[in-house]
């Protein structure tokens, strides 16, 4: 298995001003065997509303007509049903491999048996909290960054915002096991640092454009200015705050101050970049790891052994941002791309 490297200094000198840039060099598989000829592979998407889960995406679609394969989109539409009718529905099209894209693997326990059954191989992004090769559900590869590592520097960047007086309110989804370890990785690294929680609120991620609004209200009401911080395990949480927050009077510098243990997505970029009641957000290389989910995925198909690669988050400030230009995505400066085309033959 290849060794993680996360990127260096990332909460020691670049927590408040910049997003941090990989090296040149590659830090991923340099070996692994070539693009296996006409695949026919299917994306089956937790929600695509959800903007890590769109740009992993778009890094497959990418990654895809490099290979030289062709690729089909489903979309769960953001719940369980969804979901399994799209697994089934996979399945019906004779995939070559299937992509198991955002949503977690015991939710989908006996849809994801009927894969593992028809003899279809499977990679994953998000799909637990074991990371890597040999996934639980008969999954090839989970593709994510360290959620445990995303978790702390969210939880270390509110500590040098607010000090130890902070107060914070934590959003997770318990439908979600990575959702619940990281809101508790959340919760564990603000406590320890003097810290307080003042809530630890679960509410479906599905269901942030209906009930995030009311709830700020309702924290805000009984909170007030003792909430300091709001800490999400995603961004979405984040794209129905602010209305709430402006209609209360709050403007985005006074009001709690929010940010996101991943995944970077587009929208969140803008708020940052804006000042649009999102102050920071911990992205993952989500063009990146498109690409990864179809190297694992060749390998998977013939046969060779997964290549353990875990990729690394950065955090992503205004500052950071103001120095990227236009830009509204993590994509590292490393050569990911010629890196995996070499290894296809491409």
């Amino acid at each position: 298995m290849q060794k993680r490297t996360f990127m260096a200094g990332l909460m020691a000198t670049t927590m408040m001003t910049a997003v941090p840039v990989l090296a040149a060099d590659w830090d991923g598989p340099t070996t692994g065997p070539a693009a296996a000829d006409g695949k026919s592979i299917v994306v089956v998407a937790g929600d695509l509303k959800n903007g890590g889960i769109l740009g992993v995406t778009t890094g497959v679609e990418e990654a895809a007509a490099k290979i030289g394969w062709e690729v089909r989109v489903l979309d769960g539409a953001g719940s369980i049903q969804g979901r399994t009718a799209a697994i089934g529905q996979a399945l019906a099209l004779k995939a070559d491999g299937i992509i198991i894209n955002g949503f977690d693997a015991v939710e989908q326990q006996a849809a994801l048996e009927g894969v593992v059954a028809a003899d279809v191989p499977m990679v994953a992004w998000h799909s637990g909290p074991k990371i890597g090769c040999d996934a639980p559900g008969g999954i090839f590869a989970n593709v994510s960054t360290d959620a445990m590592t995303v978790s702390e520097v969210a939880a270390e960047w509110a500590i040098q915002d607010g000090g130890e007086d902070i107060g914070v309110v934590i959003f997770t989804d318990s439908t979600y096991q990575i959702a619940i370890d990281k809101a508790d990785r959340l919760k564990e690294t603000v406590e320890a640092a003097g810290g307080k929680v003042l809530e630890y609120v679960d509410t479906p991620i599905a269901d942030t454009s209906t009930r995030m609004g009311p709830l700020t209200t309702s924290l805000l009401q009984k909170y007030g200015d003792s909430w300091t911080h709001a800490l999400a395990i995603n961004d979405l949480y984040f794209d129905f705050m602010g209305p709430s927050l402006a209609a209360a009077g709050l403007a985005p510098d006074a009001g709690p101050q929010a940010g996101s243990a991943g995944d970077g997505s587009e929208a969140a970029f803008q708020r940052i970049r804006s000042n649009g009641y999102q102050a920071i957000t911990v992205a993952e290389p989500l063009n990146l790891q498109g690409w990864q989910l179809v190297d694992e995925l060749n390998r998977a198909i013939q046969g060779e052994a997964c290549s353990g690669y875990v990729t690394s988050p950065a955090l992503v400030t205004p500052e950071g941002l103001a120095k990227l230009g236009d830009s509204n995505q993590f994509d590292p400066d490393i050569p990911y791309r010629d890196a995996y085309a070499t290894i296809w033959g491409k």
